[in-house]
């Protein structure tokens, strides 16, 4: 199971000779190869458009049924900073720290506690991450690729086993 930001800035219609987003690029390639072939997208209509695009930039497409890894697009908040999309909440830092550790951990009862009315003012979608909570039950190593808040929205990369 991985977790990847839905971040517009990884959808090739965007891209440009100068990445800005090389780092998590390679992050967010790099997990979605490591699930292998037969993969399970959990994510909102943003969310979808990016994993498809990440799952065919390495050679696969979503299934929809039968045994199969599990793709979670989702992010933090996006009021992090003065030049965040949302502008600055001074709520988003803690929100985040929350989130992260919960994910990290991994703590499903957490993360399936995520308030949504705040995720929502904090501009955060976490809805397809709390729909997976569960899934994080049986999970046994956490890695983190990649922790980072550019342009003021939180984004993670993590896979589980």
């Amino acid at each position: 199971m991985a977790l990847v930001p839905g971040c517009l800035a990884l959808l090739p219609e965007y891209s440009s000779l100068d990445d800005p987003v090389d780092e998590l690029r390679a992050a967010c390639l790099a997990a979605v190869a490591w699930l292998g072939e037969d993969v399970r997208v959990i994510a909102g209509a943003q969310g979808a458009r990016v994993a498809a695009a990440l799952l065919a930039e390495v050679g696969t497409a979503p299934v929809s049924s039968g045994e199969a890894a599990h793709l979670i697009v989702g992010n933090g908040s996006a009021r992090r900073s003065e030049r965040a999309p949302g502008h600055l909440d001074p709520r988003a830092a803690g929100f985040d720290d929350v989130l992260g550790k919960a994910l990290a951990t991994p703590d499903p009862d957490a993360l399936g506690a995520i308030d949504l009315g705040l995720a929502d003012e904090l501009w955060a979608d976490v809805g397809p991450i709390v729909e997976a909570a569960d899934l994080l039950r049986s999970v046994r190593t956490v890695a983190v690729d990649y922790d980072d808040d550019p342009y003021g929205v939180r984004y993670w990369v993590a896979r589980w086993e």
